[in-house]
């Protein structure tokens, strides 16, 4: 079957992680992805632990289902090699400075003179329309600026970075939705547009209740932990081996909760029959919860609060997750060959379509080992002509 994307071109300039998240998606979907490096220095992240026989894991993960062409951008001719590729193409992406590509002459406004349909993707920190244009950006930065981390973490403890790198991915995939919003968008106009993405917005965007506290009552949101701010029981519990969550998101669940645990008069106690009371006696009401989940392993308690219709869960760690046996079911985990270090394992895409596959298929590429195959591919370029280019450096 047909990947969805299939035919869909793109010049894949990103480095690191916000930009390459969002073609590696793309790629996945089935786009033809051509990832453009520096000759012998490549992308950052080939250089980021951990490494597997000298190859990054990292690197790997997300660039997979790509190709790989070097070209010195900064060579005139290495510049007009791009702009030849630029005309048969369909996107361009990058996650340069704002400023980094127009100073190039590479910028949106000179690419879409020689294409007019070209869906130009930017990923920056504050925006390519910001009141910051020379503050570079990174997954810290805009976690911080973009208020994630100061509700992230104890009250008594400073602000803290969410575990994964999500200002950079939630950015990435913010882009994918805007790239595939002006694809459709050309079907109808026949012409591509700028795509601007601030990794701040996207921080932003994802904080929903924050926001919604701070402008319905004026109090601004602070770090209250695991524990959700309007509901309650919603939090962190110790159980004997470890640890669980436990969600009541309603005065229907409580019900249920109570009278799993045989507290029924719970249930109509003023204290604790509305989640506007238990939110104002959550801690009290954690410190009992705790009393009965850490006398039973996080498995047995997840089984009987299961049971009670109530929501809940263990908190896993990585290789508990993986070899969990919903992950196995959906197909999560998946092996792919690797020329030099014989097996990868990856996070398989999450997208799972009833009717063309969105799959991994291919391992990250080895760093300009689809140069000469795309030039004659998309181009048309001989041998010759290929040969010429790298004796020059601009391959």
């Amino acid at each position: 079957m047909k990947r969805p994307l299939e035919g869909i071109k793109i010049l894949d300039l990103g480095h690191v992680l916000a930009a390459p998240y969002c073609t590696m998606v793309l790629a996945d979907l089935g786009a033809e992805v051509i990832k453009i490096e520096r000759s012998g220095v490549g992308d950052d992240t080939r250089r980021f632990s951990p490494y597997i026989n000298g190859e990054s894991a990292y690197f790997n993960s997300i660039n997979r289902d790509k190709e790989s062409m070097t070209l010195d951008l900064k060579n005139p001719k290495g510049k007009e090699l791009f702009l030849e590729l630029v005309k048969k193409g369909d996107v361009v992406t990058e996650n340069y400075r704002p400023d980094t590509m127009d100073k190039l002459g590479l910028g949106y406004e000179e690419l879409k003179k020689i294409n007019p349909k070209i869906i130009y993707a930017c990923i920056t920190g504050f925006g390519h329309n910001t009141v910051y244009p020379g503050r570079p950006g990174y997954d810290i930065i805009a976690q911080a600026a973009g208020g994630l981390m100061s509700i992230t973490g104890y009250p008594d403890k400073p602000p803290t970075r969410v575990g994964s790198s999500i200002g950079d991915i939630i950015s990435g995939l913010f882009t994918v939705i805007g790239i595939l919003s002006a694809l459709r968008a050309r079907e109808t106009t026949g012409k591509g547009q700028k795509v601007d993405i601030a990794m701040t917005d996207c921080v932003m965007a994802v904080l929903e209740n924050a926001f919604a506290r701070y402008t319905a009552t004026g109090e601004v949101p602070e770090r209250i932990g695991s524990r959700h701010p309007s509901l309650a029981p919603f939090d962190v519990f110790k159980t004997k081996d470890g640890w669980m969550v436990i969600g009541v998101g309603n005065d229907s669940l409580w019900a249920k909760f109570c009278k799993g645990l045989n507290i029924e008069e719970y249930i109509t106690d003023p204290k604790y029959a509305t989640n506007e009371a238990r939110s104002d006696h959550s801690d009290e009401l954690k410190t009992y919860i705790e009393k009965w989940t850490s006398a039973r392993t996080t498995d047995k308690a997840v089984e009987e609060i299961s049971s009670f219709g109530v929501p809940c869960g263990p908190v896993n760690t990585v290789d508990k997750v993986m070899e969990d046996a919903n992950t196995k079911l959906r197909n999560m985990i998946v092996d792919l060959p690797h020329p030099k270090v014989g097996k990868m394992t990856f996070v398989n895409n999450p997208i799972k379509l009833s009717e063309t596959p969105c799959d991994i298929f291919k391992v990250a590429p080895g760093l300009g080992e689809d140069t000469d195959k795309v030039l004659k591919r998309v181009l048309g370029y001989s041998e010759e002509q290929i040969e010429a280019l790298r004796k020059e450096g601009i391959i």
